[in-house]
């Protein structure tokens, strides 16, 4: 219980804490979500029924958040989750009317364009948003003026500068983490567009002791993932914040 109540922190993510953290834990596809969104809003304006399109939502954590603390209308697109599954949480929450689960990948988006006024992406991007032509076509779907915010595991150094991927990274996530950019990366791959303009690039403070804190409290909450969790652990400990972090960047369509 007590690792549960270290992902309690109303110090630093006021919003987060009001949520069970064995609850989001079992929605867990990723590394403390509802913290990283909740930094990442700092640099948005989001309001209340505001269409917002939750991109690679996951278990459905995220939109949850976007419904309750923003009053979004949210559109919570993933490919991995049965629609079906993510409306039971979306029900279970209390947001079932402002919540609409879909399957979508994300190079084939089923909205028609200039549709929402965000789009946000909590630990999804690295896994599609990375080539040249991807900011151009997701930005079709945003209205002009429309916000864009992601949060994806980062490096603080381009792994090209590097000249490898850190062993103790390597051992863990293989060749994943070449996808894990520096903030500065994001915000030149963005704003060389001119489709955007950059509003925030960033690396989140402690990033990855936060990741740690949540690797620490799924290893104890869900006795099957423990071994993936322990080797996180190593992963981050080793690193002790030298090379692993969060990049949260948000932009606005020109």
């Amino acid at each position: 219980m007590t690792v549960l109540n270290d992902l309690v922190r109303p110090d630093r993510y006021p919003r987060s804490s009001r949520y069970d953290p064995a609850w989001l834990l079992d929605l867990d596809m990723g590394p403390n979500p509802l913290w990283l969104l909740e930094d990442l809003a700092q640099n948005l304006d989001l309001r209340p029924g505001m269409r917002v399109l939750d991109l690679g939502s996951g278990k459905g954590a995220t939109s949850v958040f976007l419904a309750r603390e923003y009053g979004a209308e949210v559109v919570a697109a993933d490919w991995w989750i049965a629609p079906e599954d993510a409306a039971a949480v979306f029900a279970e929450a209390g947001v079932g009317d402002q919540v609409r689960a879909v399957r979508a990948e994300a190079h084939a988006l089923p909205f028609e364009e200039e549709s929402f006024d965000a789009i946000v992406s909590v630990d999804a991007f690295e896994y599609f948003g990375t080539a040249d032509g991807y900011l151009p076509y997701l930005a079709r779907f945003l209205r002009p003026g429309g916000q864009l915010g992601m949060a994806t595991p980062a490096m603080t150094r381009e792994v090209r500068q590097l000249g490898e991927i850190p062993r103790h990274i390597k051992a863990v996530v293989g060749w994943e983490a070449i996808a894990w950019h520096t903030a500065e990366w994001w915000r030149f791959h963005w704003e060389i567009t001119e489709l955007v303009e950059v509003t925030s690039a960033r690396l989140q403070p402690d990033a990855w002791q936060d990741w740690l804190l949540w690797a620490q409290a799924g290893a104890g909450h869900q006795p099957g993932s423990r071994s993936a969790n322990e080797a996180v652990i190593d992963m981050l400990t080793a690193d002790g914040g030298e090379f692993l972090s969060f990049a949260l960047v948000t932009a606005r369509k020109s």
